[in-house]
């Protein structure tokens, strides 16, 4: 396996952006923060933020630093190929736009029982293990989101996978849906390192309820961040938990507890079981911002800053959140009632949210009548 010095990694998902271009200045100062921390460990796929994340990396860590100084991950996502002859182009096309001769982990993109067929239809996994043979992959790996069975029959089908990347925080841990515990513990009997993604739950577990901040307050410690990602490290076989900053402040503060890493002590495991419960209480959406469903939408409809509007409705009872709704995230044609139910947003949705019912819900939170709004303020 390839030398990760530490168990923390740069996601390049959420970069810092001005007028929707990545903040090239700003990214700079972060990857040179990160590695004079002595982390080492990128991780980027040919979707994120609409193709600029690859050249992103390129452009603020490829191009400045020797090819010894860090560790790259990419990933081949099922929308960028239709044919077994598609996989090797897109391929190039990746080691080019990341100003590379060769990824140290490539993943199979957001497997689950709904591509995977596609994956396996196109000899994909095949593709990438005589790229690896070749020297242009050093490790084959799958990021997954589905359930534990899927996920086990996936590394029977394919014992060569090395690495899986999997969603994993404190309050997905026992979720049905998500099943962090479960996929982790398939993880293990197979003996496959994981890489933890998700280990703040897109920002939900930094920007939490009042009560829920309260909890972990009263540790007099470390910033919600911290707990989460340290409750993320902290169980065996985590070879590496990502972190998608957004900032400088943020990439500063990840660095502080996780440069000299110290596992969740009882009190600090207690209290997030309190966060945990509280979370639950609320049935909150448990949409983690990814942003794979808007870029196929073609209604335009920014489906992850309505959700979020949505939950800060639920948990502040806030008149802003009608505001945001109206002007900041909506417009004429994309309002979620505007949703023509096509499913092509569901069929992406790592969390397998039923969003068409979901926005439905929202309309009738944000878009009430005159008349309905006057009711339900008596």
């Amino acid at each position: 396996m390839e030398k990760v010095k530490k168990n923390f990694g740069f996601g390049f998902m959420r970069l810092p952006m001005k007028n929707d271009e990545v903040d090239i200045p700003e990214t700079k100062r972060m990857v040179d923060a990160f590695l004079d921390a002595g982390f080492n460990y990128f991780d980027t796929a040919h979707g994120y933020l609409q193709g600029k994340s690859e050249l992103a990396l390129k452009e603020c860590l490829t191009s400045r630093y020797p090819r010894d100084r860090y560790i790259v991950t990419d990933k081949l996502t099922a929308n960028f190929f239709k044919t077994e002859a598609d996989i090797r182009p897109v391929f190039e096309s990746q080691l080019k736009a990341c100003g590379v001769d060769y990824f140290d982990f490539y993943l199979m993109h957001a497997q689950g029982e709904g591509n995977y067929s596609h994956f396996k239809e196109c000899h994909a996994y095949e593709t990438a293990f005589a790229l690896k043979a070749e020297g242009k992959i050093r490790h084959v790996g799958i990021s997954f989101h589905d359930r534990a069975e899927v996920l086990e029959k996936i590394l029977t089908e394919y014992p060569e996978v090395e690495v899986v990347q999997i969603q994993f925080n404190y309050v997905d841990y026992d979720d049905p849906a998500v099943q962090s515990r479960k996929c982790y513990e398939v993880c293990q009997k197979f003996g496959k390192p994981v890489i933890v993604m998700e280990p703040v739950k897109g920002g939900n577990l930094v920007n939490l309820p009042e009560d829920a901040k309260a909890v972990l307050e009263e540790l007099h410690g470390g910033s919600p961040a911290s707990y989460a990602l340290r409750f993320a490290a902290g169980f065996p076989g985590m070879m590496m938990v990502l972190s998608g900053m957004s900032n400088m402040e943020q990439m500063e503060d990840n660095i502080s507890f996780m440069r000299d890493f110290k596992p969740l002590n009882e009190t600090e495991l207690a209290a997030v079981r309190k966060v945990q419960e509280i979370f639950r209480s609320k049935h909150l959406i448990p949409c983690t911002a990814c942003r794979y469903c808007t870029d196929g939408c073609p209604k335009h409809i920014s489906i992850p800053d309505l959700f979020a509007t949505m939950n800060t409705k639920q948990i502040y009872h806030d008149w802003n959140a009608d505001y945001y709704y109206n002007v900041v995230h909506t417009a004429p044609g994309r309002k979620a009632s505007d949703c023509i139910k096509c499913g092509k947003c569901e069929k992406v949705c790592p969390q397998h949210l039923p969003i068409r019912d979901l926005l439905m819900d929202v309309a009738k939170e944000f878009e009430k009548k005159p008349e309905e709004a006057e009711t339900s303020e008596e």
